[in-house]
């Protein structure tokens, strides 16, 4: 049997609990072979964002040949990529080696607050990453931003899903961890598709440790796909996934820790 392999495009977080690192976590407990492109290497840990250096264009371009060269890849996932050159550099890429199953989750804002994709480039994002995209999973403040709509109600969630239907995304999961404040006892999330939409529940756990929440269950996603689930099944699969890593925290650091990549699994067993 051939093991499924899985590419993430993404930033490199030092502090191990989101980007890369929660991504090959992720695919390695859903059993899948994860390969990487990084676009940023940036110096961070549970407290904050202290540095961010994109890297050259000529590395990520040579870090996608070597990938496609030589792995049979069958989902992509797209984390963060920071400015207008590099959301360039990739879609040129996509658009050359034509991967499939391609989650875009469309990260702008670090846990702690700092900026993960200038202002400038979200026009970029919109126009030729999430056109190639077979899913996107913004949360609501993500959402607002490409939308360019406000987002207070369940019927500003569905124009939303709308306008990114119309952007042409296949699938649209609209996280609702910010909705009500994020003072809700439960955490919605919407999943439109081109047939219909249905939510998803889970409990609101009370802790800090939410760090990499939303890279970890677009890597889940992506492994699912890459396994041949169908979209439903394979975003149910990442909702309990990332329910079951947040409700069991790790509680390592002095701030926003990391989620528990061994927490479904561990349920499972």
């Amino acid at each position: 049997m051939v093991i499924p392999q899985v590419l993430t495009i993404a930033g490199s977080d030092s502090g191990g609990g989101a980007g890369i690192q929660a991504d090959l976590k992720t695919f390695q407990m859903r059993g899948v072979f994860g390969t990487s492109v990084i676009t940023a290497i940036t110096a961070q840990n549970t407290l904050g964002v202290f540095d961010i250096h994109p890297i050259p264009l000529s590395s990520i371009q040579a870090q996608l040949r070597a990938v496609a060269k030589d792995f049979s890849i069958s989902a992509v996932k797209i984390g963060m990529l920071g400015n207008t050159e590099i959301i360039q550099c990739v879609a040129d890429c996509l658009e050359q080696y034509q991967f499939s199953h391609i989650v875009l989750d469309p990260v702008m804002i670090a846990k702690g607050g700092a900026t993960l994709l200038e202002q400038s480039a979200v026009a970029a994002l919109k126009n030729l990453i999430l056109p190639k995209a077979c899913l996107i999973t913004p949360n609501i403040p993500e959402a607002e931003r490409i939308t360019g709509t406000q987002i207070k109600n369940e019927a500003d969630i569905f124009n939303a899903a709308q306008i990114f239907h119309e952007l042409g995304a296949n699938t649209v999961v609209i996280k609702g961890g910010h909705h009500n404040n994020s003072q809700s006892k439960l955490c919605k999330d919407w999943v439109f598709t081109q047939k219909g939409y249905f939510t998803l529940e889970a409990p609101r756990f009370a802790t800090p440790h939410t760090h990499g929440t939303g890279c970890t269950f677009s890597a889940c996603l992506t492994a699912e796909l890459a396994k041949g689930k169908p979209v439903e099944q394979a975003v149910r699969t990442a909702k309990n996934y990332i329910t079951a890593a947040i409700g069991h925290p790790l509680n390592i650091g002095h701030g926003h820790g990391p989620t528990n990549h061994w927490a479904y699994q561990n349920e499972q067993d």
